[in-house]
């Protein structure tokens, strides 16, 4: 199985999404397909935080195991810190993570 891209990953997972909120589609089924699209993602972007994750996290947790999410979690938060220049266990400190 090849992998997905971010975006491809990112679309999987707002369709898990949609099955889990069909309240959410109701509300919106008057609305144009962009307009739609768009209150998708800002719901999604919604759970995420009321779930303490940042958006990219609820995409891996749609579209991944539990131990996958955990694995492929880490690697990106890693990558994030080298990328700021900040050091892991500051990281982890400054984003609530628990290693």
């Amino acid at each position: 199985m090849t992998e997905l891209t971010q975006e491809q990953r990112h679309e999987q997972a707002l369709e898990k999404y949609k099955l889990d909120a069909p309240q959410l589609l109701e509300e919106i089924k008057d609305l144009s397909p962009d307009d739609q699209k768009d209150q998708i993602q800002w719901a999604f972007e919604d759970e995420a935080e009321a779930q303490g994750l940042q958006p990219w996290e609820l995409t891996l947790k749609y579209t991944s195991t539990p131990e996958e999410f955990e694995a492929q979690r880490l690697v990106l938060h890693k990558e994030a810190a080298e990328v700021l220049g900040v050091e892991w266990d500051e990281y982890c400190e400054m984003n609530n993570l628990v290693v």
